[in-house]
């Protein structure tokens, strides 16, 4: 081969070579470009180096904007979102307030028309039933009950707006359906207007507790024991002078004793002790200020103005404390002014009579009537203080509550020198100057 061939074929083996290796490029690219940004196709350690870091770059930046995008719509979304749940809320709320604006006005106009019972033109009269101690509540659901309101809750605002709440008290009482709220108030603080109204007589020379037992029993008495503690109590003596000028109340079994004045009285039933306590010292008090026919006087004139007047020199307390002896003792009113005299003469007796002590069957148990109405708690050895037996002179008090005629028996005795009294089986009495004439007519009566 010459030289000239010789390079010939070199020149066409290097072209060939050339022709491989733009091919080879050229292959490379189409199949990148047949993979794309995704394709697995394995480069050549260098070339995959340097295109991997450039995709990196070109997938974060726009891993990027599409966040921001994403965040940017998110926020729009948002704002429309919010936008749209205010206009939700305030359309809800301004709804509420005209819902709750239209109850109150409904509620306030139901509740002023049943207050002034614009609505209520039925004048028929019901009895409400007040129980005791009676709660605001109780009282506006009676109401209610009855027909009287038809708003309990609006009529309880009333009462408490007019400081009235508090002020209800039992009883039974009438009232129309067509009163206002106002009058319908009135009504029902005003004692005049219950119709549980319960008559008791108390009989002269009833005790405070046999006094007790029959308003018990009777049902004007709801509290025994407030009654029988008031009626050992100074609660009465600002308004009643004579219970204020009582000095010895320490001693007694109840105060109040003799002042309860017997009579025909009106409770209302389940009554308060201290009303009915005032009920008994009002009607005395009046009775002992009235004027009274007294034997002897030309004119009429009052117990108070007698006891005043009088020479025995005894109080009106020590005048009631008499009367109550001679109640408890007598058998009619002749025989008050006998018993009077001769406890008037045993009091102002000398040691030589042997008659210092009264010696009365009527003090011996009280505040009890007799031994079977003792407790038993108490013992059958039980001994009164007002025992007369034991004690010289006059017990501490009265030991019953005795009625006119006793009082002005007291105040103004027949004049006689009897120091003796009995009595027989049929209330006949037999009187003696001395302690042998009184033994006789004891022998004559057994």
């Amino acid at each position: 081969m010459s030289l000239d061939n010789y390079n010939d074929t070199q020149r066409n083996i290097e072209e060939q070579r050339r022709r491989k290796a733009e091919n080879f490029h050229l292959n490379i690219q189409e199949n990148f470009d047949d993979y794309g940004e995704n394709s697995t196709y394995d480069e050549p350690s260098e070339i995959n180096s340097y295109s991997g870091q450039d995709v990196k770059e070109q997938i974060a930046k726009k891993s990027k904007n599409e966040l921001k995008k994403r965040k940017k719509a998110e926020k729009k979304e948002s704002k429309l979102k919010n936008k749209h749940n205010r206009r939700v809320f305030r359309w809800i709320w301004i709804i509420s307030v005209v819902i709750v604006g239209a109850m109150a006005s409904m509620y306030i106009i139901t509740g002023m028309n049943d207050m002034l019972a614009i609505n209520r033109t039925d004048s028929t009269v019901v009895k409400i039933d007040i129980p005791e101690n009676p709660a605001l509540d109780d009282v506006a659901s009676l109401l209610e009950k009855n027909g009287v309101i038809s708003e309990a809750s609006y009529f309880k605002i009333f009462a408490n707006l007019t400081k009235t709440a508090d002020d209800f008290t039992q009883g039974t009482y009438e009232v129309r359906k067509n009163m206002d709220y106002e009058a319908i108030i009135d009504n029902l603080l005003s004692s005049g207007n219950r119709t549980d109204v319960i008559s008791v007589t108390i009989i002269e020379g009833q005790n405070i507790l046999e006094i007790a037992n029959t308003l018990k029993e009777q049902g004007a008495l709801g509290d025994t024991d407030k009654f029988l503690e008031l009626c050992n109590s100074d609660k009465f003596d600002e308004d009643f002078s004579f219970l204020s000028d009582i000095k010895n109340g320490a001693d007694r079994y109840y105060k109040l004793e003799g002042y309860l004045y017997p009579d025909k009285y009106d409770f209302y039933k389940n009554e308060d002790p201290e009303s009915i306590i005032y009920k008994f010292l009002n009607n005395y008090e009046a009775k002992i200020n009235e004027k009274q026919d007294f034997s002897g006087y030309d004119k009429l004139t009052t117990v108070k103005k007698m006891v005043e007047n009088s020479d025995s020199g005894y109080s009106l307390d020590e005048i009631m404390t008499i009367a109550s002896i001679i109640q408890a003792e007598a058998a009619d009113t002749k025989d008050m002014y006998y018993i009077s005299s001769i406890l008037h003469n045993r009091l102002s007796a000398g040691a030589d009579m042997g008659v210092s002590n009264l010696g009365l069957d009527s003090t011996k148990f009280y505040p009890y009537r007799s031994a079977k109405d003792v407790p038993d708690g108490l013992g059958s050895d039980y001994k009164s203080k007002y025992d007369t037996y034991d004690k010289a002179g006059l017990p501490a008090g009265p030991i019953c509550n005795p009625g006119m005629d006793a009082i002005k028996a007291a105040i103004n005795p027949a004049d006689t020198n009897y120091y003796f009294f009995c009595h027989d089986s049929d209330g006949n009495a037999y009187y003696a100057s001395t302690i042998y004439e009184h033994n006789a007519n004891l022998e004559n009566i057994e």
